[in-house]
């Protein structure tokens, strides 16, 4: 088991510019991170082979892996074959990164729709064009020794179960989950028993916590609503209400041995927060 921090956990400074790409790898190996996972958000890496050859001298400078790359996408934004393909496309050119970036596990998102509208009958609807499209960018990937996955991101294909069917019916050997623990509570499922359903499909295990709240005692300023309208707000990994030691003992239990990824999206500041928890995560590995 490798402990590291998605790039994402320190996006407050990113964002501000107190901090570049690199500045963040030689800040997560300085806190005893052995693996940094790579998010583009504000930034591209497509057509950018600078940066990547940055990332990529930076991490074998300061000696610790680039474990995942992690974007977004959507199939079912648009209505349309060619709509589609263009997708599809543009997921196979980050393929292309995480292969110039020498990893072995790729996130890509599938679907994004409202509460509302990510009804069962809606995701049986959606569920073959997705399976077309995990497909066909896994079997792209297989190519270049890269497995990809789907998280539990979002309202929609969040749901334990919905994750599970979508892998089945892709049914590929390289397709997994990147299992996120916090991320259940979106869609008010309980992380220890999510956690326990999808650790055997998980390619990486995202470790991130949550305020809760109910949906009748509205914290105010700060929180957002799960699907059935309680509030969550993001936590430093052991702060928030998400019992952290069991999921950890359901995770040594079942013999996962890859890479944990810390995330942090709460108000404290990003460094300090980023810190603490990747020492939680490993303090909480140790006794479980």
């Amino acid at each position: 088991m490798k402990v590291g921090l998605s790039t994402y956990s320190l996006q407050q400074a990113l964002d501000k510019k107190e901090m570049t790409v690199p500045d963040a790898i030689r800040f997560i190996a300085e806190q005893g991170g052995e693996h940094v996972e790579i998010v583009p958000i504000g930034y591209s890496l497509i057509d950018n082979p600078e940066l990547v050859d940055q990332i990529v001298q930076t991490a074998k400078e300061v000696g610790i892996d680039i474990s995942n790359y992690a974007i977004g996408a959507n199939f079912v934004a648009n209505d349309g074959p060619e709509a589609l393909d263009n997708e599809i496309q543009a997921v196979k050119k980050h393929v292309d990164v995480a292969r110039a970036l020498g990893v072995a596990k790729m996130r890509h998102d599938v679907a994004f729709r409202p509460a509302h509208e990510g009804t069962v009958a809606q995701f049986e609807k959606d569920l073959p064009t997705l399976v077309e499209a995990c497909r066909t960018i896994a079997d792209y990937a297989a190519g270049f020794g890269i497995t990809t996955s789907v998280e539990n991101h979002g309202y929609y294909v969040q749901s334990n179960e919905r994750i599970q069917r979508l892998l089945h019916e892709t049914a590929r050997d390289n397709f997994k989950t990147t299992l996120d623990i916090g991320n259940f509570l979106c869609v008010d499922e309980d992380p220890v028993s999510a956690v326990k359903n999808n650790i055997p499909y998980a390619s990486m295990v995202h470790a991130k916590d949550f305020y809760l709240r109910p949906s009748s005692r509205n914290p105010g300023v700060g929180w957002f609503q799960t699907a059935h309208g309680n509030y969550l707000r993001g936590a430093i990994v052991g702060h928030g209400d998400i019992d952290m030691y069991e999921v950890f003992r359901v995770l040594k239990q079942s013999g996962y041995d890859g890479y944990i990824s810390v995330e942090f999206e709460g108000m404290e500041d990003c460094r300090t927060a980023s810190k603490i928890a990747m020492d939680n995560v490993r303090r909480f590995w140790q006794e479980a």
